[in-house]
Formats: C-alpha cells, structure tokens, sequence
C-alpha cells in the first residue's frame, strides 16, 4: 500500500479554508479517484508543544494499492481535482509518495491491531 500525502506549507498571510477543504474539496476527489482510493485523512498542523510554528498548515493523506493506482485513478481527473485549489488557498502543495509499512487502528475493545503490510 501507498500513500499519496499533499502538504500544504505555512506561509506568512496564507489563506487555507479548512471547512471548503473537508466539506467540499476533499469529498470531490474521494468522489473522483473512485474505488482506487482505498482511504483519506486530512491533519491541521497546530504549534509544538512548546508553541513553534509547524512548517505545514495542512495535509492530505490518499492510499492506494500502488502508485500506479494512484496515476490511473487521477490522471482523468487532474485538471478538475487542481483547478478546485483556488476555492480553499493559495498555497502550492507538496507532494509526497510512501510506501505504508504499519497501519493501526484501535478496536471497540480500545486495544490496538497492527496491520502489517
């Protein structure tokens, strides 16, 4: 499995519209990339705990099988995908392809399964 991340970077006076991106932007492209997309996550970066200023304001994490996957799923809807940016920043992403080692998800019971891939 991979994971296609996209970083938006903190910039002095930059706008970024986290409910656009979540309610409206993000819905779009899981609706797009299709059943190839096999999860998404967005993070909000907040200040260290020591209250430095993170380096991103945001991320968008996509999974997919492979990232030949990933091309075929966006390939077709990349002109729609990027000319939606505008509505929600104006910043210019980052982005980052890894290959997923550990995934884990907490069960009802509160304990934690490990998926190795």
């Amino acid at each position: 499995m991979i994971k296609v991340s996209v970083m938006y970077p903190d910039a002095d006076g930059c706008r970024f519209d986290f409910d656009y991106y979540c309610k409206s932007h993000m819905p779009m492209v899981a609706d797009k990339l299709g059943s190839a997309c096999q999860g998404v996550a967005v993070d909000k970066y907040i200040p260290t705990s020591s209250g430095e200023r993170p380096p991103f304001v945001a991320a968008a994490h996509l999974f997919f099988e492979s990232v030949e996957a990933f091309r075929n799923a966006f390939a077709p809807h990349a002109e729609a995908i990027l000319a939606d940016v505008p509505n929600y920043t104006d910043l210019q992403p980052t982005l980052m392809f890894s290959e997923v080692l550990v995934n884990a998800k907490r069960g009802r019971t509160g304990e934690l399964h490990l998926h190795l891939l």
